[in-house]
């Protein structure tokens, strides 16, 4: 990229940011190869609704024949794009006629229309949505393309543009050279009039606009392009046509207090064939549905159309994970949080459809779906354990929605616990009863409870006797003799 000078700029430039950019593997090129050639008719059916309202005076209305050829290309991911060549109607009418516009909405740029390198920022009437993100201020370069990043810096070139036609302009040279702008509250028309090339003013003017309209449709229209654009020297300059979008993320250094550093990383980008850019030529570029566009959980997390889209309720939003939030998306744990695509929502049988659902209060990251019908209650939920937020949802769904055989049940369920408590009280204190009196027993073997236990122990004994001849005055073995009442009969104690 080069640098360029930002006036009027709100918010400022950032000059004391370090700002990288880092181009993603996910690229979507155009090849010649990918072409394909349409019939008009075919191509457009379907299309009349995008026409936005307010615009006829600006577009005509599309005409074509049978013969005619476009060709489209739909490999963009996130855009749609068609190219007319010099000889198709369209083109023509695609070519917006500012001369015809009222007067007072047509703006000469004074800064940019007498010097090299410098952009500005031009505010919107309306919500441009640009790869799905709404936009109310653009920046208008000399250098033939319109920057889109919130965050203003001198690298326009890098990354988040919109290029008709990106090339070392410098209308300075010529005192025919202008750049203008008309907004009429549902299209903004950017035209760069009678450029030359900084490095290469023989090549003779350059005429072409880029048409942004309230619908996220883009049209390139070229009127003068007097050589070849692949002959364009890219050495001083680089020479794109087509989009590009980013996301900022921004990172805090720590040995340097107070400062940060912001890093651009290019999550998509168009290019268009530049062999198709010649006079009278023109591009329109659809936009494609994105994530953006689901407000709710339930439509994004099954829609399809071409995205893996996901929702986090933390920041109620619907994302693929690549656009330009997604510095809050991974600063809020919506990675992991996505990973689970269900979505957490309430009963509702007010609703005269068979089944109805509404949302329940976001107290778990993960979601779940609760179904039911006019006569019965099913629940989907996850096969993982419960957590305790789980149990939450649990008690908060019996609370409000239990039935009467429910709390019946609960209540004779409370009954039961209660019971089984009491017993396993009373259990413990006979246990302890039982200690205390064996050892008391055991310390007072004349009292009333021990005699009435020895009155009551075996009344037969074994009668034992000594036996002689062990020779040991401490040892003697014993030999059952005979039997007495409550006596131990032997030859010898």
């Amino acid at each position: 990229g080069v640098f360029y000078e930002v006036v009027q700029s709100f918010p400022r430039v950032e000059e004391n940011l370090e700002v990288d950019s880092f181009v993603s593997s996910h690229r979507w090129r155009r090849h010649s190869e990918s072409l394909k050639s349409v019939d008009t008719n075919r191509a457009s059916m379907g299309q009349d609704s995008l026409e936005p309202g307010g615009f006829t005076d600006l577009l005509l209305e599309e005409g074509h024949d049978n013969t005619t050829q476009i060709e489209e290309d739909t490999d963009h991911n996130y855009y749609t794009s068609r190219t007319y060549g010099p000889y198709d109607s369209t083109s023509r009418d695609l070519w917006v006629n500012i001369d015809q516009m009222e007067k007072d909405k047509v703006k000469i740029h004074g800064i940019l229309s007498n010097t090299h390198r410098q952009a500005a920022r031009v505010n919107l009437s309306f919500d441009f949505p640009f790869y799905g993100h709404f936009l109310r201020e653009i920046t208008v370069a000399t250098g033939g393309f319109i920057y889109t990043g919130e965050v203003v810096h001198r690298m326009l070139t890098a990354t988040q543009y919109i290029a008709p036609l990106m090339a070392n302009f410098d209308p300075s040279v010529s005192r025919n050279s202008t750049v203008r702008y008309f907004d009429n509250g549902t299209a903004l028309v950017v035209q760069w009039d009678h450029v030359h090339l900084q490095d290469n003013y023989n090549l003779g003017s350059f005429t072409f606009q880029a048409t942004l309209l309230n619908d996220g449709r883009i049209i390139f229209g070229y009127k003068e392009i007097p050589v070849a654009v692949t002959q364009i020297s890219s050495t001083n300059h680089p020479v794109k046509v087509g989009l590009s979008d980013a996301f900022v993320v921004v990172h805090r250094i720590q040995q340097i207090p107070n400062v940060r550093r912001r890093t651009i990383y290019e999550y998509h980008r168009v290019e268009l064939q530049m062999s198709k850019i010649t006079n009278l030529s023109a591009v329109e570029m659809i936009p494609l549905p994105t994530c953006l566009q689901f407000t709710s959980c339930g439509p994004c997390v099954t829609a399809q159309i071409g995205f893996n889209c996901s929702w986090c309720s933390k920041l109620q939003r619907c994302s693929s994970g690549f656009d330009r939030h997604r510095q809050d998306w991974v600063d809020s744990g919506c990675p992991e949080e996505s990973k689970d695509k269900i979505c957490e929502r309430n009963i509702d049988t007010t609703e005269t459809p068979l089944y109805s659902t509404t949302t329940l209060l976001p107290t778990t990251t993960r979601f779940r779906v609760l179904t039911t019908t006019r006569g019965s209650t099913t629940s989907h939920l996850p096969t993982s354990l419960p957590t305790e937020d789980d149990t939450k949802i649990a008690l908060h769904l019996k609370d409000n929605g239990a039935s009467t055989d429910d709390s019946a049940a609960e209540k004779k369920g409370g009954t039961l616990h209660a019971g089984l408590i009491v017993g396993i009280l009373v259990l413990v204190l006979v246990v302890a009863a039982a200690i205390l009196v064996t050892v008391y027993m055991y310390h007072h073997p004349t009292s009333a409870a021990s005699l009435f236990f020895i009155e009551r122990r075996p009344s037969r004994w074994p009668a034992m006797k000594f036996r002689r001849g062990s020779g040991h005055p401490a040892y003697a073995e014993v030999e059952p003799v005979g039997e007495k009442e409550g006596f131990i009969v032997s030859e010898q104690c």
